[in-house]
């Protein structure tokens, strides 16, 4: 087990760490730096990570990706790979358990597990494309033999964003393979909860809500949209999230959270299955119109004026009526929450402070108290 804890970021360790560990072994990595791996440096992120992140709602699963896309770069450089373990962002850092293997063969498929996300400059709208896949004569007979073939992905993009029309910006590459190993985070679960641990967790309820929360996530599904960015883009009251799932649900689509956000929508349907959904509830349930101050943007009338194709069900499904009771999303402990300051000098003193001390120094009583 190698265990990587840097403050800030824990790139100029990751050469070394992927040589260093066993084949088969345990890599942990934590990363502070989040507002680099989060989109406001975008040049700093590509030289640390090799990546160009983003700004947007899943801007901590865009994290973790990009730190495991360079974890698995720098071990593909020896003829190694990683296989995630757990892949968790909380508090202000981002945390990953990786199992590091050898096989020259394995390596090659790496491509296949790269992509670029293509963001809307108007709305929330995102769009997801490989890099590389498996080319499709590849026989099974091939596979077995790891003579596999590999070519690039045909470009699945639209020019322009299909809601609004508006310019797409890319970011990545990102890691689009499943971030968790649902069987681990199931058995720390069954621990955690069962107390079947060599000594006792004080952190216990807020562990099992994490893991609770990293079960229920769609392992195959990269990234996700903001419930209260999608109903903010067109000026209308924000969907109830179950009534959101719901209707997402009924349309025969997968639908989760996302461990970090509560308000994320994790869900396999296409982006206008989505806006159906939001503009059905708009019809359904209309808001008051915006006020003077506050006009409609020019993006939101693009939105409405196509009619939704789809009349979206927003009865509660059957499935998220039994819902497990979990800590999935806990307040902060304390006001001020976050982080602190770097070891070393004592932050300065504001001025008035300064000039304050200056002047109890130089008053009276305190020559008397120096002569005395």
């Amino acid at each position: 087990v190698i265990d990587l804890d840097p403050y800030g970021t824990a790139s100029p360790f990751l050469d070394a760490a992927v040589q260093a560990v066993a084949d088969g072994g345990l890599l942990c990595v934590t990363c502070t730096d989040m507002p680099v791996l989060s989109g406001n440096y975008p040049e700093t992120c590509y030289a640390k990570y090799g990546s160009i992140s983003l700004k947007g709602s899943y801007h901590a699963e865009m994290a973790l990706r990009i730190l495991l896309h360079s974890i698995d770069s720098a071990a593909n450089r020896y003829k190694r790979y990683v296989v995630p373990w757990v892949s968790v962002a909380v508090d202000f850092y981002v945390r990953l358990f990786v199992r590091v293997y050898q096989s020259p063969a394995e390596v090659k498929n790496s491509c296949t597990r790269r992509g670029h996300i293509y963001q809307s400059t108007q709305c929330p709208t995102f769009y997801i494309q490989p890099m590389a896949e498996i080319d499709s004569r590849t026989t099974q007979k091939a596979k077995k033999d790891h003579n596999v073939s590999y070519c690039n992905a045909s470009l699945s993009v639209p020019r322009v964003c299909e809601e609004t029309g508006g310019r797409l910006k890319i970011g990545g590459p990102f890691w689009t393979a499943p971030i968790h190993n649902q069987e681990v985070v199931k058995e720390l679960l069954r621990r955690v909860e069962e107390g079947d641990a060599p000594y006792p967790i004080p952190t216990a309820p807020r562990l099992s809500g994490l893991l609770t929360a990293v079960s229920e996530e769609l392992p195959d599904v990269p990234f996700f949209y903001s419930l209260a960015s999608l109903c903010a883009a067109v000026n209308q009251r924000t969907v109830p999230m179950l009534e959101f799932k719901s209707a997402l649900l009924h349309a025969g689509y997968r639908v989760s959270n996302f461990h970090k956000e509560p308000l994320a929508i994790k869900t396999d349907a296409p982006n206008s299955v989505v806006w159906d959904i939001v503009k059905s509830y708009g019809i359904q349930y209309p808001s008051d119109p915006p006020s003077k101050k506050k006009q409609q943007h020019e993006s939101s009338k693009k939105i409405l004026a196509k009619a939704p194709s789809m009349e979206a069900n927003f009865t509660i499904h059957e499935s998220l009526k039994d819902r497990k009771k979990a800590l999935r999303f806990p307040p902060n402990p304390e006001a001020g929450w976050g982080p602190k300051r770097r070891a070393g000098r004592p932050p300065l003193q504001p001025a008035s402070t300064a000039e304050k001390s200056d002047a109890d120094c130089t008053s009276p009583a305190s020559k008397k108290s120096r002569e005395s």
